[in-house]
C-alpha cells in the first residue's frame, strides 16, 4: 500500500480541538493517508463527510449507481436534481468542498487487486456479500486494513479486519499517569515513594515509566522505560539503583504506554465464527441474532434480487426461514454454538430492513470513520471484530399498531427512506414539528437549507439566558414541540431544561468530550428531568486559588494561569494604567496602591528610561526572566526554607506545597531563550517599536548582555512579592506611585496588549507557553507543551467530527419516540459511547421522583394553576382558593426571592398585602410588570406542616 506523499504543513488552527482528541504525530500520519469508500448511499456519505473533515490525506470515491429518491433520506450531498446521475460522481465536489486540503477522487471501474494495493484501508457499505468477500480476501491477502459497514432500517452492522498482526501505538486516550516524586532509594531493588496526590496512585505493577526532572539520581532522567512493581504501601520498585548518583529532590515519574497487537480473521472466516462488542451474555446473543439477519438479508436480496418489502409479513417469514436454515455460528474454539435464534428479532428486523434512515447513517457512519482513523493512525485499539447497533426501540410500544405496508410503500419523494420504516402518516407528523436547536443559528440555518431546502428555519441570533425572556417567552414557548440542546456549558443546560420544565416541553440534551458522547431525553411526565452534576456546576467557572497560583503551584493547570495572569498584568493592565495615570492617582484606594506599583515597577524592570530600540527590550525581557524565575523564587525559599517545620511538627513544603528551585538563564535551552524572544517582542509591541524574529542575531546578542544581579533589579524586586515576603536588603528605595507614573508619562501611550491565542505570529501564546513551562521548572511539575497550554488557557474541550456525528444520530432516535408519541418509561433511551475504547450502552431513563403531602401527590412536572380572575383577584382571594381547594394553609408566598406574603408578619402588614391583587403586589413589592404576551406568573410556597425537604409544585398565577 501507499502512503500519499505530501510536503503540507498541518493546518494545526484548523484541527485544533481534533489534536487535543488524536495528538500531532497520529494527525500527520492522517494527512498521509489514501482512503477508498464504496457505496456512497447515507452511511457512505456520513463515512466521507467524517474522513475528510478529519483531514486524511485522500479519499476516493467509488459508486456507479444512479441517484434515487430513496438515497435522499439520508444522503445530504444529494438533490432530487441528481436523480439518475452516478451517487460519486453527483457528490464528489460538495465533499471536497468540505476541506480544500484532503484530495478526493472517484473510481468508476471495478474493484481490482491492483487498485486496492494503492490504498491503506477500504471501506465497503451498501454492498453485497459476495462483493465483501472478494474485496475482504484481497485486502487480508496484502495487509490493506478492511472494514464494512451497512445498515437495514434500524439495525446496523460493522466489521473490521486490520490484518492478522496489527500493532496499535497507543491504545487508550488517556494522558499517561504522572506523578511527583517525594524520595527514591539507592539499592536493588530502588524504591520510589511519591508524593501524596491523588492522581499518582493508579500505576499497576508491569506498568513501563520514565523519570523526568530529578536532582541527584540524574541518571533516571529520561532512561529507557522501566518496569515497575507496585508494593502494598504504594511505593514503586524501578530495579537496581545501587551504582546512581544521590536522589536529592524533585522530579515525577511518567507512565510510558505500551503497544498493543491484534489479531483480525478475514471475513470468510469471520463470518461463521463471529467476535462481537458486547458487554453482557445477553448483548452476546442478541448480536448473534442480528448478525444471523443480516446474514438472511443478504441470502434473500441474492434469490431475489431485492430487499423485502417494507412491513410486508410474507417477505419477512422467507427472512426468518432463511435465517433458520444457516448453518450454526462457532464459538472461539470452534464448537457450534448452541444458542436459540430469537425468531421475532429477526422477524422485526425483516419488517423494518427496506428503509434508510438519517440517524443510523450518522451513528454507524461515525464509527465507521474512527475504526478508519484507528487503522491509519495506529491510535485507540479497533474493534474486534463485528458490531451490531440497533434502535428497533424506535417502533411502536408493545400494544400499539405497527406500520401497514399500504403505509410505507414508496411515494417518490426524498423521505421515501424514512417512510419505508415509520409509514406517511409518521411522516406528516414530523414535517409539521417545530424545535428549537443548538447555537450557531445563522450558520446552521444556511447550511440545513442546503442540506434540504423543503425546511422552514428561522435564526434566532440573542442568547438564550434570563436576560433574553422578553424574547423567549411564553409566547415562542407555546409555538415550540420541543427543545434539542448541545450546549458549552452546565450552567447553560441548566437553564434550558428549568425552561423545558416550566413550558412541559421534551428536551433532547447531547454532548461530547474528545470521543466520548452522551445523548439523554427528558420527557415531560415520563422521565426525571434534566439535572447538572453538582460538582460540575460547583467547579465549572471555580477560579484557581490567588496565593496557589503565585507561590504553591501544584499542578499544570496552576502553571498555565499564572503565565496567563503574567501577560495580562505586564502587556494589558499595566499599559492602561499608565495612560490613565492621572485618573489612577485620583480614584485609587491607598489599598490599591501597592497592587498598582507592583504592575508599574515590573514594566520599568532593570530600565532606567523607555525602551527606544529592540536591545532595550531583551535587556527589559532578560531581566524580567531573572526576576520570575530566579530571584523571586529565591526570596520565597529565604522567607520558607525548604527545611522549614510548622508548629505541629510537618514540613512546611509537604502535600501539594512543592518546595521550588531557581532556575539558572541559558540561552541554549530553548524555553529559555523562547521566554526572552516572545517577551522582548511583546515589550516592544506595547512600546510602538519594531520587534524581531532573528533567532540568530538574538542569541548573539544574549551572548554579549550581563545577567542582572538583585541590585538590578531593586526598584521592583521588594515588591514582588507578599508584603510578608519582602526585604529591604536590595539596597536603593523603592520607587512611588507617582515617581512611577510620572516617569512613564513622558512620551506616547502605550499600547495594551489584548490576549489573543488564535494568532501563531503575535507571540501571545509564545509567551504564556514559556512562562507556564518555566514555573513547571521551578517547581518540579512536569510541563505543558504549547498545544496543552492554549487548550488550558482557553478552556477549549477537545472534540472530532466522529463522536459529534454519532451524538447527533442518537438524539435524532429519541426524537423519533418524541414525534411519534411514546409515553411508556420503557420506551426512551439515554445513551453513552466512548469511540476509542469501543464502549456503548443505552439505558432506561429513570422515572420522576414522587414527592406527597397529606393527600396530595406530585413530580416536577406537574403545578398548581390558579387563574387570576376576572376582574383579578387579589392575595387574600388566592390563599384562600388554595387552602379551599388543595388544602394548603401557604405559610410563605414568593415571587423569584421576593417574599409577598408571611404568615410571620405582623398583622399590619398582611392586611397591606393580602388587599392588593396579586399583579400591582408583584409591581409593588420587585418593581416589575408582566412582559407583553407573558401568560403565568410563577410563584413559590410553602406551607404549614411540611417536612424540610418538602418542595411544592410552582404555582402558575395565570394572567
Amino acid at each position: 500500500m501507499d502512503v500519499l506523499e505530501t510536503s503540507k504543513s498541518l493546518d494545526e488552527e484548523l484541527y485544533s480541538r481534533q489534536m487535543y482528541v488524536l495528538g500531532l504525530p497520529a494527525m500527520q500520519r492522517i494527512q498521509g493517508a489514501k482512503v477508498l469508500l464504496s457505496g456512497l448511499q447515507g452511511l457512505g456519505a456520513e463515512v466521507a463527510k467524517n474522513l475528510v473533515l478529519m483531514g486524511v490525506g485522500s479519499l476516493t470515491l467509488h459508486d456507479p449507481h444512479p441517484t434515487c429518491w430513496s438515497d435522499l433520506a439520508a444522503q445530504f450531498f444529494l438533490s432530487k436534481r441528481d436523480l439518475e446521475r452516478s451517487r460519486a460522481e453527483a457528490c464528489q465536489e460538495l465533499v471536497a468542498k468540505l476541506n480544500e486540503s484532503v484530495q478526493v477522487c472517484i473510481h468508476t471501474g471495478d474493484l481490482t487487486e491492483d487498485l486496492l494495493l494503492d490504498f491503506q484501508v477500504v471501506v465497503l457499505t451498501a454492498s453485497k456479500l459476495e462483493e465483501q468477500l472478494k474485496v475482504g480476501t484481497l485486502c487480508h491477502k496484502h495487509g490493506v486494513c478492511f472494514l464494512v459497514a451497512d445498515t437495514w432500517g434500524l439495525v446496523g452492522q460493522l466489521f473490521c479486519d486490520f490484518g492478522e498482526d496489527f500493532t496499535v501505538q497507543d491504545p487508550t486516550e488517556a494522558e499517561p499517569l504522572t506523578a511527583a516524586i517525594q524520595h527514591i532509594t539507592q539499592g536493588s531493588p530502588g524504591i520510589v515513594t511519591l508524593k501524596k496526590e491523588a492522581h499518582g496512585q493508579n500505576f499497576c505493577s508491569g506498568d513501563l515509566v520514565t523519570f523526568s526532572g530529578i536532582e541527584g539520581m540524574v541518571e533516571l532522567n529520561d532512561c529507557a522505560p522501566r518496569p515497575i512493581h507496585v508494593q502494598e504501601d504504594g511505593t514503586l520498585e524501578i530495579g537496581d539503583t545501587t551504582t546512581f548518583s544521590c536522589y536529592l529532590r524533585g522530579g515525577a515519574v511518567t507512565e510510558v504506554k505500551r503497544p498493543k497487537t491484534v489479531s483480525h480473521e478475514p471475513l470468510d472466516a469471520a463470518l461463521l465464527q463471529p467476535r462481537v462488542v458486547a458487554q453482557s451474555p445477553q448483548e452476546v446473543h442478541r448480536a448473534h441474532c442480528l448478525h444471523q439477519a443480516f446474514r438472511a438479508l443478504h441470502k434473500f436480496h441474492h434469490h431475489n434480487g431485492r430487499p423485502p418489502r417494507p412491513w410486508d409479513p410474507v417477505d419477512a417469514d422467507m427472512v426468518v426461514g432463511l435465517a433458520r436454515a444457516l448453518e450454526p455460528l462457532k464459538g472461539t474454539e470452534g464448537e457450534p454454538l448452541e444458542e436459540p435464534l430469537d425468531e421475532a428479532l429477526v422477524r422485526t428486523v425483516a419488517l423494518s430492513s427496506a428503509g434508510t434512515l438519517s440517524p443510523m447513517a450518522a451513528i454507524l457512519g461515525a464509527m465507521a470513520a474512527q475504526e478508519v482513523l484507528k487503522a491509519i493512525s495506529r491510535k485507540f485499539m479497533p474493534l474486534d471484530q463485528w458490531l451490531y447497533f440497533d434502535a428497533l426501540d424506535c417502533l411502536p410500544e408493545d400494544g400499539k399498531p405497527l406500520p401497514n405496508p399500504e403505509d410505507c410503500i414508496p411515494r417518490g419523494c426524498r423521505y421515501d427512506g424514512q417512510i419505508a420504516v415509520f409509514g406517511a402518516g409518521f411522516q406528516k407528523k414530523l414535517s409539521h414539528q417545530h424545535y428549537l436547536l443548538r447555537p450557531k443559528a445563522e450558520v446552521a440555518a444556511e447550511a440545513a437549507l442546503r442540506l434540504n431546502s423543503d425546511l422552514q428555519v428561522t435564526s434566532f441570533t440573542h442568547q438564550l439566558d434570563p436576560s433574553t425572556e422578553d424574547i423567549y417567552g411564553d409566547n415562542f414557548f407555546s409555538r415550540m414541540d420541543g427543545v434539542a440542546a448541545a450546549l458549552d456549558s452546565f450552567q447553560a443546560r441548566r437553564y434550558v431544561a428549568v425552561r423545558c420544565t416550566h413550558y412541559l416541553k421534551p428536551l433532547l440534551e447531547a454532548g461530547t468530550q474528545g470521543t466520548l458522547g452522551h445523548a439523554s431525553v427528558f420527557m415531560p411526565h415520563v422521565t426525571e428531568p434534566y439535572r447538572a452534576p453538582a460538582s460540575a456546576t460547583a467547579s465549572e467557572d471555580a477560579p484557581y486559588p490567588v496565593c496557589t497560583v503565585r507561590h504553591f503551584p501544584s499542578t499544570v493547570e496552576h502553571t498555565v494561569q499564572w503565565a496567563r495572569d503574567e501577560f495580562e498584568g505586564l502587556f494589558h493592565l499595566a499599559a492602561e494604567t499608565i495612560n490613565h495615570h492621572q485618573q489612577a492617582l485620583t480614584s485609587l484606594a491607598d489599598t490599591d496602591r501597592p497592587q498598582v506599583l507592583t504592575l508599574l515597577q515590573a514594566v520599568l524592570g532593570v530600565l532606567r528610561e523607555r525602551p527606544q530600540t529592540w536591545q532595550d527590550c531583551v535587556v527589559w525581557a532578560l531581566g524580567h526572566w531573572q526576576l520570575r524565575f530566579c530571584y523571586s523564587i529565591m526570596q520565597l525559599l529565604k522567607h520558607f526554607p525548604p527545611d522549614k517545620v510548622l508548629e505541629d511538627g510537618t514540613l512546611f513544603w509537604s502535600g501539594s506545597k512543592r518546595c521550588p528551585q531557581p532556575l539558572e538563564f541559558d540561552a541554549s535551552q530553548d524555553t529559555h531563550f523562547l521566554y526572552v524572544l516572545a517577551a522582548a517582542n511583546l515589550y516592544a509591541q506595547m512600546h510602538g517599536l519594531p520587534g524581531s524574529q532573528d533567532k540568530t542575531g538574538l542569541r548573539e546578542l544574549l551572548k554579549l548582555l550581563p545577567l542582572p544581579g538583585p541590585q538590578d533589579l531593586a526598584p521592583i524586586f521588594a515588591n514582588d512579592l507578599d508584603p510578608a515576603l519582602a526585604s529591604a536588603e536590595f539596597g536603593p528605595e523603592q520607587l512611588k506611585l507617582h515617581e512611577a507614573l510620572e516617569f512613564w508619562s513622558v512620551g506616547p501611550h502605550l499600547k495594551p496588549l489584548r490576549f489573543e491565542k488564535d494568532n501563531d505570529s503575535n507571540f501571545h501564546m509564545d509567551f504564556v507557553a514559556a512562562a507556564a513551562s518555566l514555573r513547571a521548572q521551578n517547581y518540579g511539575i512536569l510541563p505543558a507543551n504549547r498545544m496543552q497550554s492554549k487548550r488550558i488557557v482557553a478552556r477549549i474541550i477537545p472534540a472530532i467530527a466522529t463522536t459529534s456525528a454519532a451524538v447527533a444520530g442518537l438524539v435524532v432516535l429519541e426524537l423519533y419516540k418524541v414525534v411519534g408519541g411514546a409515553q411508556s418509561l420503557g420506551a426512551f433511551r439515554h445513551s453513552y459511547l466512548h469511540l476509542a475504547e469501543n464502549r456503548f450502552s443505552r439505558w432506561v431513563p429513570h422515572a420522576p421522583a414522587i414527592q406527597t403531602f397529606h393527600h396530595l401527590k406530585w413530580t416536577c412536572w406537574d403545578r398548581l394553576k390558579v387563574p387570576a380572575g376576572q376582574p383579578e383577584r387579589n392575595l387574600e382571594s388566592l390563599l384562600a382558593h388554595l387552602q379551599e381547594q388543595h388544602g394548603l394553609r401557604v405559610r410563605m408566598l414568593l415571587y423569584g426571592r421576593a417574599p409577598l406574603y408571611s404568615a410571620a408578619w405582623p398583622p399590619e402588614k398582611q392586611a397591606q398585602h393580602l388587599s392588593l391583587r396579586v399583579t400591582e403586589l408583584v409591581q409593588r413589592v420587585t418593581g416589575q410588570v408582566p412582559l407583553p404576551g407573558q401568560r403565568v406568573l410563577v410563584l413559590e410556597l410553602s406551607c404549614e406542616g411540611e417536612e424540610e425537604d418538602t418542595i411544592f409544585p410552582p404555582l402558575h398565577y395565570e394572567l
